[in-house]
């Protein structure tokens, strides 16, 4: 099988945030639109806690899993905290990673594949080694990577998050990480006021101002982030697929629509056969207008 899907039911049962635009119906819309697509279709495991750990500290993974009351939350920030199925959601979001980086690596793996779509809630780019923020819990593409290559031996991993929002959680995880390339294009100044200044060899930011066309963006994306990758020939290509740089995203300003989601998903697609035998795992992050996340899912992974 060339595709799965891999997704888990408690991801809609996910109510810790007290962001009006983290719902589920975020992901309801993304099921909807890809029920037709011919997918090996999956159900995440929770994640172990080694693989947490090697992103998260143990006081913030105790801090994720505290029980919390029925109908109750504890506010983490202005717009994360906890709920009573939060936990739950989290971990089946990163586990759904470490899956989909087995059916890819392991010639011995139960469900064996080249590419994986996660369709996961909550987003977890935004989270830090010690920090939830951003609806983001525990950072899923960062524990992806590493478990690439602390488990697989993968010598060449590259990240690409393609997010409205810079993946300042992904950077924190991967920062002087040998074998990794990490590369964020964003909208800047925006949320989190981060990824700007760069000080380590393997990131990449690429902060973009608010308005920036759509034409624009693909000049950027193709003349920096594919330019590297082609000189970095990585054997595992991860991406933080967040589609709010959508024009009719309410959280962005940018100008994307589902032609240039389309054209990301034949593009890294192209560059994950020409440099990994296909393998490339995306994992959702970001998109809030929810007829333009269903549009923009559809497109880029009908182009992979």
């Amino acid at each position: 099988m060339k595709h799965a899907l891999i997704t888990h039911i408690d991801c809609l049962a996910h109510t810790g945030t007290g962001g009006y635009q983290e719902v589920p119906d975020r992901l309801r819309v993304v099921l909807q639109a890809l029920e037709n697509m011919d997918f090996l279709r999956l159900d995440a495991p929770y994640a172990a806690r080694e693989d947490l750990l090697r992103v998260h500290t143990n006081a913030h993974i105790d801090r994720m899993l505290q029980a919390v009351e029925p109908g109750k939350t504890i506010a983490l920030d202005y717009d994360t905290a906890l709920g009573n199925h939060t936990a739950d959601a989290a971990l089946r979001a990163a586990g759904a990673v470490c899956a989909a980086v087995d059916g890819v690596m392991n010639p011995k793996a139960e469900a064996r594949f080249k590419q994986a779509f996660c369709a996961v809630r909550p987003p977890g780019h935004h989270a830090e080694p010690e920090k939830a923020m951003g609806f983001c819990y525990f950072s899923s593409i960062a524990i992806a990577a590493l478990r690439a290559v602390q488990v697989y031996g993968v010598e060449r991993v590259a990240v690409v998050d393609f997010d409205v929002h810079h993946g300042n959680g992904t950077q924190a995880a991967l920062a002087n990480v040998s074998g990794t390339y990490f590369a964020s294009i964003h909208q800047h100044p925006h949320y989190p006021n981060t990824g700007t200044k760069v000080d380590t060899p393997n990131i990449r930011n690429i902060p973009m101002p608010a308005g920036t066309s759509a034409k624009d963006w693909k000049r950027a994306f193709t003349d920096k982030i594919i330019t590297d990758l082609h000189a970095f020939k990585p054997e595992l290509i991860l991406v933080s697929a967040g589609f709010d740089a959508h024009q009719d995203d309410p959280l962005g300003e940018f100008n994307l629509t589902e032609k240039e989601y389309a054209w990301l998903g034949g593009e890294l697609s192209k560059l994950a056969t020409q440099y990994c035998g296909g393998r490339m795992i995306s994992v959702l992050e970001g998109g809030y207008n929810l007829k333009a996340l269903a549009k923009s899912v559809h497109a880029y992974i009908a182009a992979l």
